[in-house]
């Protein structure tokens, strides 16, 4: 195939049961912008045109169409052959084609919006109240939301697995008519029909045409899900709650964790809903749904054209695709060009470098971090060692049992690797009964691994993080008394079996704590950049909220994902990058609410400079290690939507701007009223409020815009400082900005010079070293992270 030279290729995508090498496949055709006035149907017959063209018969064109892609996005999506494929990609107008990557969404709330700041006059009564300062805060938060009219007028579409509309959460009590400027529809389906929609939910849409040429016909008991908007996961109904859910007060999980008034970041905001994941067939559900990209092509589509304001994307991939090769990257494009904000999961791949999901830049791409409260249960020893742990299990323990490990508790023929990883059917029940199994974590799932225990007979588990897993420890609804223990516990319990000819153990019962530990800090799962499909963009851009998140839940879904649960939850915890992105997601529509003219690039740059470096303790947040998280983890910080409401300055781009740095990487021809310049800039002089600089090996000059958004505060003088990272220095040319209105734009230089006599060893030479800078009046403190790396 021919180098794609556009922005937006379209797919085709081949079910994956083909065994012939010419078995069709689905692609995706890109034409990029519309051209003309055309009308719907007039835009689908000129798509049609082009599939006729390598096809037998217009009765196989017409079969082999899934989408036609014609309100924002322009192209189709369809299946081919190889050979339609090559011939159609040299047909005129044909910006480019690539096949459709089937997508795994990863499990990519009451306390997360009040530990950020926004929370009702009303307070949870287990809640210690803050003072002094912190009352300030809230004070603030509150004014905020007012200001805000807690996102009144907004519209937020959500890409996910649907919605479960009897949840409280989504009640349309005292919420007024639905917005004139929306257009979307109320699809109905299997278990879900008009009425289902309200003046909160006010649209729903489902999109399956992929997902059946990928599994075939779609099969109710097989698929174990729903074909229409309704939620059979809870995946797409937490995201939606998260981050326009209204306010319900005494929710909790498992009986009473996490118990407080829930709420999504803006509670009268509008709800439209974009079903385009779906469960795998004859498997658990817990191991995650699929998402086409046709389908979620077709989605974004329709969202832009009914009239959201915002996009919230909790998918993401383990393997990270070229722009061209991205159809949420692809659509995201389309909807900023219409002023949509679009945030997405950066991924829950990490800690590993390189990991990211949604690196464009006209992406909001959202990082994960941990809130101030924890589930603490406790376990004791038979030898009187006593540790607090995680713990959200519902089933108690009435006294000592026997303490066993499972590698020793195993049937015949587990292998070595394995047996200490209580995977299905690998524990022998004559030497589990009664006892509690101290499990590792690695292979199988960490419910999974309970379940295994229970069907052992036994009392409880002790589920041991590895190395690998470093100390955060998951909470997860398991069906036996558990306690999590991080490597050096794990290490302690197995001296202790060795050791002791009588081995015994007590799991005590969680419970829900507050302030107990620092926080935020960066939870080991959120995927870190760098970016590896342009590291001269510095990715994730924020982090917000994403461990233990309590949330609405689908009546169709066990808290755990298991089909042997039997448990119903109507609000379930939950973690991941998929519930860090809709509080994002949340924030954006406040900020849309208050400040409906400003631009995507405005809203992200608002968000990312008035970002937290600091936890509640005042001190650097850490990451796993213990160490400060550097960019590649929390981006800019953590969020801070009531800072955000006045940012004092803002870095902003408009369209045009993102296709001149699509020409810094190779990406042309998208749209037919712009071409790049003979001399194309780099993309790390794109506009955006943070900096990276791979190999760097002289000085480089990084050229910024800045403009004055000061709340009411027309003239105002900025000065720069800066903490260079190691074995650079930093200056900004000029190093004060003025300004004598609102809306002025004053540009400056930044000027990244590697210092002289620098000695590096093998190890640090290519390694990224962290800095920032900022421009700070008397009110607003502008931070912008550093990323360099010296070659």
């Amino acid at each position: 195939m021919k180098k794609l030279t556009s922005l937006f290729p379209l797919l085709f995508l081949v079910p994956l049961l083909a065994s012939c090498a010419d078995e069709k496949q689905v692609y995706i055709v890109y034409f990029g912008e519309h051209k003309g006035d055309k009308a719907l149907h007039e835009i689908e017959e000129h798509h049609h045109s082009y599939l006729q063209s390598v096809k037998e018969s217009e009765e196989d064109a017409r079969a082999s169409l899934l989408y036609s892609y014609k309100h924002s996005i322009n192209g189709f999506a369809a299946e081919l052959t190889p050979d339609q494929a090559s011939k159609l990609e040299k047909l005129a107008e044909v910006v480019s084609i690539f096949k459709s990557h089937p997508r795994k969404y990863e499990a990519h709330t009451t306390r997360s919006w009040e530990f950020v700041g926004l929370e009702e006059e009303e307070t949870d009564s287990d809640v210690p109240r803050r003072k002094n300062d912190a009352d300030d805060r809230f004070r603030v938060g509150r004014n905020f939301l007012k200001k805000a009219k807690h996102g009144d007028g907004i519209i937020v579409g959500v890409l996910d697995s649907g919605v479960w509309p009897e949840s409280k959460s989504f009640n349309d009590k005292g919420m007024g008519p639905v917005p004139k400027s929306w257009k979307g529809i109320c699809q109905t389906g299997v278990a879900f029909n008009s009425s289902h929609c309200n003046r909160k939910i006010i649209g729903a849409r489902y999109y399956v045409k992929g997902y059946e040429r990928y599994y075939g016909a779609f099969n109710v008991t097989a698929n174990k899900d729903f074909l229409s908007p309704r939620d059979p996961d809870g995946h797409g109904s937490h995201t939606a709650s998260t981050a326009v859910g209204r306010r319900v007060y005494g929710a909790s999980a498992l009986g009473g964790f996490a118990m407080g008034s829930a709420s999504g970041g803006a509670p009268l905001a509008r709800l439209a809903i974009y079903k385009a994941c779906w469960a795998k067939p004859n498997v658990e559900k817990v191991e995650g749904n699929l998402c086409l990209e046709e389908d979620m092509l077709a989605a974004i589509d329709d969202a832009i054209a009914d009239g959201v304001h915002v996009i919230s994307i909790s998918i993401g991939t383990s393997e990270p695709y070229p722009f061209l090769q991205d159809g949420i990257a692809m659509g995201a494009l389309h909807a900023v060009k219409r002023n949509i904000v679009v945030a997405a999961s950066a991924g829950n791949s990490g800690p590993k470098p390189g990991t990211l999901s949604n690196m464009a830049p006209w992406i909001i791409t959202v990082g994960a971090s941990t809130l101030d409260r924890v589930f603490i249960g406790g376990l004791v020893l038979g030898n009187g060692y006593t540790i607090k742990t995680n713990s959200i299990t519902a089933f108690k323990m009435d006294k000592f049992a026997p303490l066993v490990y499972a590698a020793n508790v195993v049937v015949s023929g587990i292998a070595l690797n394995d047996s200490s990883q209580c995977l299905p059917n690998s524990l022998k029940p004559e030497l589990v009964t009664g006892k509690v199994v101290l499990c590792l974590r690695g292979a199988g799932t960490r419910i999974g691994k309970g379940i295994e225990v229970k069907r052992a007979g036994g009392a409880g588990m002790i589920l041991g993080n590895v190395a690998a897993n470093g100390n955060e420890i998951p909470t997860d609804s398991h069906f036996v008394p558990t306690a999590g223990v991080t490597p050096t516990v794990v290490d302690k319990i197995l001296e202790y079996i060795k050791t002791d000819k009588n081995p015994m153990a007590f799991i005590k019962p969680g419970k829900t704590v507050y302030k107990y530990q620092a926080a935020p800090s960066m939870t080991g799962f959120s995927s870190r950049g760098p970016n590896v499909v342009d590291p001269n963009i510095l990715k994730p851009d924020i982090t917000a909220p994403g461990l233990n998140i309590l949330a609405a839940w689908s009546g169709a879904d066990s808290p755990s994902k298991m089909s042997v649960d039997q448990r119903v939850a109507d609000y379930n915890i939950y973690s991941g990058t998929s519930m860090s992105c809709p509080h994002v997601a949340g924030a954006i529509a406040l900020l849309k609410a208050i400040h409906p003219k400003w631009s995507s690039a405005a809203i992200r740059s608002a968000l990312m400079t008035t970002a937290w470096m600091t936890n509640d303790k005042k001190k650097p947040i850490q990451d796993t290690t213990g160490l400060p998280a550097n960019p590649f983890a929390l981006g800019s910080g953590h969020f801070r939507p009531t800072k955000a409401a006045d940012p004092g300055l803002v870095y902003d781009a408009s369209y045009r701007a993102y296709l001149l740095y699509g020409c810094s990487v190779n990406i042309t021809n998208i749209d037919p009223t712009f071409k790049c310049p003979s001399k194309i800039p780099p993309g790390y002089n794109h506009n955006y409020p943070s900096i990276a600089v791979p190999n760097l090996n002289k000085t480089v000059t990084v050229k910024r815009t800045v403009t004055n958004v000061g709340n009411g505060n027309s003239t105002s003088t900025y000065l720069f400082s800066a903490k260079p990272p190691s074995g650079v220095s930093v200056k900004a040319i000029p190093n004060v900005l003025f300004f004598n209105r609102i809306g002025q734009k004053q540009r400056f230089k930044i000027v990244i010079k590697p210092q002289k006599n620098q000695v590096m060893n093998a190890t640090e030479k290519g390694q990224y070293q962290f800095g920032w800078f900022s421009w700070t009046d008397k009110v607003h403190v502008v931070r912008s992270p550093i990323a360099v790396s010296l070659a």
